[in-house]
């Protein structure tokens, strides 16, 4: 996959080229100090990951994330916890929280890798919804898939990933028409990337919600409505 790099300090960008040549997926193509010179490079080379940080002098990562190309994926590496939930807000792929371990920074890249992978070789298309249950079309076959089998759905460029236990299916759909397909009672709208069935949730705290050791933040704008789901607060 390509990539480059947006990090205004030296020392991070050069952490972070370190962190790419180790991980055999990943060609660098470009490293830069700002969004501007960025900028010039996107409009003339073709990439498929930007590593982005958030604040840099004269610039805002999270503004430059909502102005790409809807092709491009970031992952955003930062010193600042705070951004957490609102990154999401730009369908970020993952908020890597400086310092971070090769480790950490290969799962990002994995999930990365397989969003691509499901772009690319997305072939389903979403055909009816029953009452407790969706019809999509896979190679050549229908597949009912029950409302209740379905832990969330997750919103990726101009599809949705529609998530069960042992199965996943893209389908061109945005994340607002997905919504309306499924059941109010039990499905929840928590960021403007992520759909969660509320009867599966393990356990959840201000920010983000676990279904078992995955993680889902939910977005500042629904953060009241999802408590107040849950504990009735005003």
């Amino acid at each position: 996959m390509r990539c480059i790099i947006i990090d205004d300090e030296p020392l991070a960008r050069e952490g972070l080229r370190l962190l790419i040549a180790n991980n055999g997926g990943l060609k660098l193509l470009n490293s830069f100090s700002g969004t501007a010179q960025a900028s010039v490079f996107l409009k003339e080379n073709d990439i498929d990951i930007i590593f982005l940080d958030i604040e840099m002098p004269g610039d805002n990562g999270l503004e430059f994330a909502k102005s790409l190309n809807r092709n491009i994926l970031v992952i955003f590496t930062t010193a600042y916890p705070q951004y957490g939930a609102e990154s999401y807000e730009t369908e970020a792929i993952d908020y890597l929280l400086k310092p971070f371990t090769q480790i950490r920074f290969d799962k990002a890249v994995e999930k990365a890798a397989q969003q691509l992978s499901l772009l690319q070789t997305h072939k389903n298309t979403f055909e009816s919804s029953g009452e407790n249950f969706i019809i999509i079309k896979a190679e050549r076959k229908y597949h009912k898939i029950l409302f209740s089998d379905i832990q969330y759905v997750e919103g990726l460029k101009d599809y949705v990933v529609i998530h069960t236990q042992n199965s996943r299916y893209v389908t061109a759909m945005n994340i607002k028409n997905m919504h309306q397909k499924l059941p109010a009672r039990s499905f929840l709208r928590v960021s403007k990337s992520y759909v969660v069935n509320t009867d599966i949730i393990t356990s959840f705290d201000r920010t983000t919600i676990f279904i078992d050791d995955f993680e889902i933040p939910i977005g500042r704008t629904y953060q009241s409505e999802f408590h107040k789901y849950f504990l009735g607060e005003q």
